[in-house]
């Protein structure tokens, strides 16, 4: 396991007082989950678009999306 990979797993599990071993598994049964059943993909080839990675990205494009709209709507409050 990468060091900076397991830095993580030791702090997190030192802060919900949780052994390494059982919430790497959990991470672990959590990415593959969202990885079988990816939300959007019912919707892959439905749409044309112009970004020609979308398909694969899409988790990219959506933060970008709602970090822009965070951004926007804290300025407009400041």
């Amino acid at each position: 396991m990468p060091e900076n990979v397991y830095d993580v797993l030791t702090k997190t599990a030192e802060q919900v007082g949780r052994p390494r071993e059982i919430l790497a598994v959990e991470w672990l049964v959590i990415t593959v989950d969202r990885l079988v059943h990816d939300p959007l993909e019912e919707f892959i080839g439905a749409f044309s678009s112009s970004v020609p990675n979308w398909a694969d990205d899409h988790d990219y494009y959506l933060g970008r999306s709602i970090l822009e709209t965070m951004c926007h709507t804290e300025s407009e409050a400041g």
